[in-house]
């Protein structure tokens, strides 16, 4: 098993389908690592197969599929292997029984291993030299394929380890599942919506063709149903009463006597659950897990809900709405797992690979806490029959708009917020909801336009004093970074600031936070990471994990500038009063400076910072049931000396009548709406802002032109 990690470290630098390749097989051997050689033969129930067996069919999948039609004079290693670890590929010849696997006492665990190598070196081989796209495309195929196959052994393994009376653990470090709260339903708005794989990167043949479908207005939970609310299913007769069940559902609950999910057993000290760090008192604030389909429906049906479609998971995880949404469980929905229009398997062996299993069986959407890193996207369809439960599937709930007794998205803070604004004398919307997942996306954009000089001159300027700011951190400090977003930035500090113990990122864009937070937790393992979405400027505690560490606030960009000096003020006290009386706080400004650089930045050549601006129309439209023309305003972008501050406006083009929410607003031709301001300051500006707020300058650093600075503030 050495020899690949060997082999990753010696790889060319430049060959990034060979490093994707040694990294994939290096991951499945750490996976075995915590096992025992009996503990890979065994098979615990035809659906599972023995370890050994995963490790030898995916060394396979790339002999007979890539090997043997690519090296010239390739040699199998083990004829025989053929016949014993193919899985079901009627194309290629026949092969072992599967509820036999476990039989396979023959070849030994080590020959494997050899055999695994053998293919290894010769894919090395293969990939010294360039691939043509077929090759690299099959290469995509496998590599996937296996990265299936390490979520399929961690499920056998868990299963196998369940029928042990002394219920192992496979590896106790295992990461827990994140507890929180439970879920709230999140609306959108109805219509006509593309789903399926955009064709960009790889994707298996199911996820396509792309195709328009239409969604009725719905709601879905932004996170998973909890143990917490499964365990008052139970007591409310869940698995006893008979109109919870489909037909099929309750004849299976009633043969195989269940009373509660997967792995779960009760003793007189209550309920536990078998996870792969062992056996576990049950945690009700932590999701739900290895539940079948019938029982997910069966739940819903209980909790007045239902399963979402397939169509409307993808439509609610592409808007930003869903938390949870691949680092946990596999989520049902109530699709079966059948062809999108215009699909056609591809001809060759490969082409078994998905289209022969649809039939009997239903849609999974998401990813798992044991899906491989990087593995899943928004349109990737897992499947398996409705009575199977050894996967990580759990399940979030859905439900029709404005059911009675239903609160709609016309009572939620964001449309209190939006009619409130265009409500007012001079219309407006806080800048804080440009950030959905499309707005994010925009941004990060808008910080690579020529013109957005702020984002380098921040990164830049903190590069440069970032051993400076280091200087002033504790050791065993806590981090916590206000606005945080990818946390880009972030890293600078990190690098030159080891002694950092916690990072809390508090953001309200939960797509963003989870994203950013799971890259810094790859990248600095020694990190506890304990993000906070929260709105950040009227945030009111932090994680429990900051007790007993000296907390460094982080306010980077010159995201101050938004709020209006009176806003800014209070901010700055309530910073002061989360981060503590010993707290340093390093915050970013930029500096009033020549108004056609201001101006530019606002409004650049390739108009990507106006389509960022008119997305807030369109996430209103979504969400709150709007009916903006969107294409009738026009971004404006101008420097107001008085205040000091840049501001951005949409301009009616017409005189027109928007609705949203169930209220109507006039708009006369040419009048603004205005989404956001960017206050400047100078040097002198912002330090009597801070003094008014608490804080003293302790340090200050500028940049060079175009100036933006960085302060050091002590509480």
């Amino acid at each position: 098993m050495t020899s690949t990690l060997s082999e990753l470290r010696n790889a060319p630098a430049g060959n990034v389908l060979l490093k994707r390749y040694l990294m994939t097989r290096s991951r499945t051997e750490s996976l075995i690592a915590p096992l025992s050689a009996e503990d890979m033969v065994v098979q615990s129930m035809p659906d599972a197969s023995p370890a050994k067996w995963h490790i030898a069919h995916t060394s396979w999948f790339f002999e007979t599929f890539l090997l043997r039609e690519n090296l010239a004079d390739y040699r199998p290693f083990d004829p025989t292997f053929a016949y014993l670890f193919n899985s079901y590929y009627e194309a290629v010849g026949p092969r072992h029984p599967r509820p036999q696997r476990g039989l396979m006492t023959r070849p030994a665990m080590g020959q494997v291993l050899e055999y695994r190598q053998y293919v290894d070196e010769h894919m090395r081989t293969l990939l010294q030299s360039p691939v043509n796209k077929a090759t690299s495309d099959l290469i995509e195929l496998g590599l996937s394929h296996e990265e299936q196959h390490q979520e399929l052994l961690l499920m056998d393994i868990l299963h196998l380890f369940s029928l042990s009376s002394l219920k192992p653990a496979y590896d106790p470090r295992w990461a827990r599942d994140v507890s929180g709260r439970r879920g709230q339903f999140k609306p959108l708005k109805g219509g006509l919506t593309e789903i399926g794989h955009k064709g960009k990167g790889f994707a298996f043949d199911n996820e396509g063709p792309r195709h328009t479908t239409f969604l009725q207005s719905f709601e879905i939970s932004d996170r998973l149903v909890t143990n917490g609310e499964w365990l008052a299913f139970m007591a409310d007769g869940g698995y006893s009463t008979a109109g919870f069940w489909l037909s099929d559902g309750w004849a299976t609950v009633q043969a195989n006597d269940w009373n509660a999910p997967g792995y779960w057993q009760h003793d007189e000290n209550g309920w536990q659950q078998l996870t792969l760090r062992g056996l576990e008192r049950i945690d009700p604030a932590a999701p739900v897990i290895n539940i079948s389909y019938y029982e997910a429906a069966a739940f819903a049906s209980w909790a007045d809900a239902r399963l979402p479609t397939e169509a409307e998971w993808e439509a609610a995880a592409e808007a930003g709405l869903l938390e949870q949404v691949d680092d946990v469980a596999w989520q049902w929905t109530q699709s079966a797992y059948n062809a999108y229009p215009g699909f056609r398997p591809a001809d060759s062996a490969v082409g078994e690979y998905n289209g022969k299993f649809m039939i009997n069986v239903m849609v999974l959407r998401g990813g798992a806490s044991i899906t491989a890193p990087g593995h899943s996207r928004t349109t990737y369809r897992n499947f398996f029959g409705p009575e199977k439960r050894w996967m990580f599937s759990g399940l979030r709930l859905a439900r029709d708009t404005r059911q009675p007794g239903v609160v709609n998205s016309h009572d939620s803070e964001f449309a209190r917020d939006v009619i409130a604004g265009l409500s007012a004398p001079v219309k407006n919307l806080s800048p804080k909801y440009f950030y959905d997942a499309a707005g994010s996306e925009l941004f990060e954009a808008i910080c690579k336009t020529t013109e957005y000089y702020p984002t380098r001159a921040e990164t830049g300027l903190l590069a440069e004093v970032a051993q400076h700011i280091a200087a002033l951190i504790p050791e065993q400090a806590a981090l916590v970074e206000f606005g945080s977003g990818a946390s880009d930035k972030t890293r600078l500090l990190l690098d030159a600031a080891p002694q950092i113990a916690l990072y809390v990122p508090i953001d309200i864009s939960a797509n963003a936070l989870k994203k950013a937070a799971a890259l810094l937790k790859k990248s600095y393992p020694r990190l506890n990471v304990a993000p906070q979405i929260d709105d950040f400027s009227r945030a009111l505690r932090l994680p429990a994990d900051v007790a007993g560490h000296t907390c460094v606030g982080f306010f980077p960009g010159s995201t101050i500038g938004n709020f209006t000096h009176p806003q800014a003020a209070k901010f700055l006290r309530s910073a002061h009063g989360l981060l503590g009386n010993k707290a340093h706080f390093i915050v970013g400004v930029d500096l009033v400076k020549d108004v056609d650089i201001l101006v530019a930045a606002y409004d650049d050549a390739e108009g990507v910072t106006g389509r960022f601006n008119k997305n807030l129309l369109t996430r209103i439209n979504r969400e709150l049931d709007g009916n903006f023309n969107v294409e009738a305003f026009e971004h404006l972008a101008l420097w107001n000396e008085t205040e000091a501050r840049m501001e951005m406006h949409l301009v009616s083009q017409t005189e027109q009548v928007a609705k949203v929410a169930g209220h109507t607003f006039h708009f006369a031709a040419g009048e603004r709406l205005h989404t956001e301001n960017s206050h400047k300051f100078t040097i002198e500006s912002f330090t009597a802002l801070a003094a008014g707020a608490g804080w003293s300058v302790s340090d200050y650093w500028v940049s060079e032109e175009p100036q933006v600075a960085l302060f050091s503030l002590k509480a």
